[in-house]
């Protein structure tokens, strides 16, 4: 399958990651059909889907979790899709971190925030001597809007999921990476502080220039974080491009579900709308399910695969 239509942007931001016609299979299983995308300095794309289409394939692919059954991932201009020298694993795996759903799984109870931080510190040679680590632990607590003093010394238990969470940032931090991974980091969080890690997550981007893969189910929080988007169903991109024009304009009916599902809170409930909800979206995934190869390009930065014909 030839690599699907890519957004118009500047040469000099050429990704660093880039995926050309991934396909996983599991199986009879088809779950990734035909992904291409690219993650770009400095820039954020989010991945966007109910679970089980395939969001989370794309991201342990490009975190080297998982091998494609097809297609190539290419890193800095290099085919990555297979394993390399032991020298370029290790620049790789420092270069792409991930931020994974549950902070609470993410730490080990037994060890300290300032133990999670000073070990990649000193794995990676950033900081050497104790008083290196102590001020570069301090630098990452700070960076994500933690107090070292109060923090360092603390144990996962005595922390918020917030508060867990910015832990989980400042350690795939401190590796200085290239490429960060953020796997539905807000979903397990209260409503009250989600906002709160998406700002961090957009302020880092720009402030270290990080290609940032956002996943999530929500797409209201797409716009919050990234420039670009892909909407995926059942393992293929069914719309994509600048994420204003997508969200102003959306043209796949899947696309146009997710965001029906959005709280309005000057749309008062009547009786009835989540059945009637609920059975449209049935009828949205029916006809989005079959797979289609043909793409229309509503606009420069706007794609929408056709609808597939129902078997």
């Amino acid at each position: 399958m030839n690599a699907l239509p890519s957004l118009a942007v500047a040469a000099e931001t050429e990704p660093v990651i880039r995926l050309d016609a991934i396909e996983r299979s599991f199986g009879q299983v088809k779950a990734l059909r035909g992904i291409s995308l690219g993650l770009r300095p400095g820039r954020a794309l989010a991945l966007v889907g109910e679970s089980g289409c395939g969001k989370t394939t794309c991201a342990r692919i490009i975190a080297r979790m998982d091998q494609p059954t097809s297609g190539k991932l290419t890193f800095r201009g290099r085919d990555a899709t297979a394993a390399g020298t032991a020298g370029e694993e290790r620049a790789y795996r420092r270069a792409v971190q991930m931020v994974f759903q549950d902070p609470f799984a993410s730490l080990n109870p037994v060890f300290t925030v300032h133990h999670h931080l000073a070990r990649p510190l000193a794995l990676h040679g950033h900081a050497k001597g104790k008083a290196a680590l102590a001020g570069g632990v301090a630098e990452l607590l700070a960076g994500v809007g933690l107090d070292p003093e109060v923090t360092a010394h603390k144990f996962p238990h005595e922390l918020s999921g917030g508060q867990r969470q910015r832990v989980n940032i400042a350690r795939a931090l401190a590796v200085q990476p290239d490429v960060l991974v953020a796997d539905e980091p807000t979903s397990m969080l209260d409503v009250s502080i989600r906002l709160g890690i998406l700002e961090l997550l957009a302020r880092i981007k720009r402030e270290k220039n990080l290609a940032l893969l956002y996943i999530t189910h929500d797409i209201a929080t797409a716009a919050h974080v990234a420039e670009e988007i892909i909407v995926m169903f059942a393992g293929q991109m069914v719309e994509w491009g600048a994420t204003t024009a997508v969200i102003a304009d959306p043209r796949h009916p899947y696309t146009q579900l997710l965001l029906s599902a959005v709280p309005d809170p000057d749309r008062p409930f009547v009786p009835g709308d989540s059945a009637r909800f609920l059975k449209h979206a049935e009828e949205v995934r029916r006809i989005s399910r079959p797979a289609s190869a043909e793409v229309e390009q509503v606009a420069q930065d706007h794609f929408v695969r056709a609808l597939g014909a129902a078997s």
